[in-house]
């Protein structure tokens, strides 16, 4: 038995204008549109992109401080 791969929505429905991704599950809107009707392979390389988008998320939202690491 194959799981149906699960959508990332945490409702929290709100697209960035800076990023062009939704601020909770950090998809395009192409691809919360299109979610439906992808197959499991798609849906999996949606999800791949994810985390790196969260991380971009969360440094665009950190306060720039000007200082170097």
């Amino acid at each position: 038995m194959t799981l149906e791969v699960p959508s990332p929505c945490i409702d929290v429905c709100q697209m960035s204008a800076a990023t062009g991704w939704c601020e909770g599950c950090a998809r395009t809107i192409e691809e919360i549109t299109l979610w439906s009707r992808l197959g499991d392979e798609a849906k999996r390389r949606v999800w791949e992109l994810l985390p790196a988008r969260h991380a971009e998320m969360q440094r665009q939202a950190l306060p720039q401080t000007g200082l170097q690491d």
